[in-house]
């Protein structure tokens, strides 16, 4: 059996049914037939209430908004904010590669952002946050940055959570792969093996990317988008030295691998100049730590107003541990923060 399949194999064994409980009804359906899990407030409410849509990790070949952790902060965050919750599904690699797992994410959103969706649920327009972490925060992020630049999208996302995300894949040999090579849950071999499945059969592509060797001579000019000299603070670079990577070592064509819907650090700033409010939430102990970091100082470039908060004993994917049989203090406090700050901003 492949690692994969184990790891999807041990996946499953934690899906939940939707259940519903005294204060939220919680149901299975599909927008657009994209599966999403809803969760409604019984409440009466006078006022239409605010929204998120959930977007979950799993490095894009696993996970579900059936995992008992994402269905616990889903339906923990309708109960605290009166909110209505939408639970994103898409599908996985390798069955399914890029940009299919975009393409889902992007369709559930826009179906739901329709006047008479929005009116169905009892949904306020003009409060809607689209969140996710891991790969769910780099499937948020390019949802984001393509719905706010959309003239033909009516409404709008008033904020965006992401946290620990995946931004890019351009470069890496950033200082966070380096520190965490050997990471607490994932590794640099183990997250470059699974981008790999992501992208394309090719066996000689992950091979490439932790020689960092696997972009073409023509995405020279994209790295200034990734620089993290310039865009890491200075106590995130510490003494590591930037080389830049060698181009057009391999034969690799992948329109992918320049693609700013897999690598929204790849926008432009005037692409990113029209992204809202963003909360963006690192860990020390995480190989995609800079991706965020690098992120936040994007946006702020910009002028985006951003509010980051770091984790210095943080690590990469502590949300899916929050829940039995674990119950990791750390995943409660990244909960209870993204929850915080959704109540003060959303």
């Amino acid at each position: 059996m492949k690692y994969e399949e184990f790891i999807f194999m041990i996946f499953k064994l934690d899906y939940t049914e939707p259940l519903s409980d005294e204060h939220i009804t919680v149901t299975d359906t599909a927008f657009a037939d994209v599966p999403v899990r809803l969760y409604l407030p019984k409440r009466k409410s006078e006022t239409p209430r605010r929204a998120v849509i959930y977007i979950h990790g799993g490095a894009y070949c696993f996970g579900s908004f059936k995992q008992r952790s994402f269905d616990f902060l889903n339906r923990w965050t309708a109960n605290k904010l009166d909110a209505v919750v939408v639970a994103v599904d898409y599908r996985l690699a390798p069955q399914y590669r890029f940009p299919a797992q975009f393409e889902d994410s992007i369709t559930a959103v826009t179906f739901f952002l329709q006047d008479k969706i929005l009116t169905k649920y009892g949904v306020d327009p003009t409060r809607i946050c689209v969140s996710g972490d891991s790969a769910g925060g780099s499937l948020a992020a390019a949802v984001m940055q393509q719905v706010q630049n959309d003239l033909e999208i009516k409404h709008k996302i008033k904020v965006q959570a992401l946290l620990y995300p995946s931004l890019q894949i351009i470069d890496s040999h950033l200082p966070s792969l380096r520190e965490s090579e050997n990471g607490i849950v994932v590794t640099r071999e183990i997250a470059i093996n699974l981008l790999g499945l992501y992208l394309s059969e090719d066996k000689t592509l992950p091979e490439a990317m932790k020689r960092n060797q696997h972009m073409p001579l023509e995405s020279r000019h994209l790295f200034k988008f990734v620089n993290w000299s310039i865009l890491l603070p200075k106590k995130y670079r510490k003494d590591h030295v930037y080389t830049e990577p060698v181009f057009g070592r391999t034969n690799h064509s992948l329109p992918a691998l320049t693609d700013v819907r897999l690598s929204p650090l790849l926008a432009s700033d005037s692409q990113l100049q029209n992204l809202p409010l963003t909360y963006i939430l690192t860990c020390q102990y995480d190989i995609l730590r800079d991706d965020g970091l690098m992120y936040v100082s994007r946006l702020q470039n910009v002028g985006v107003q951003v509010v980051h908060e770091h984790i210095e004993d943080g690590f990469h994917g502590a949300l899916s541990y929050m829940t039995a049989p674990m119950y990791l203090h750390l995943g409660l406090r990244i909960r209870d923060m993204y929850i915080s700050w959704l109540d003060n901003n959303l």
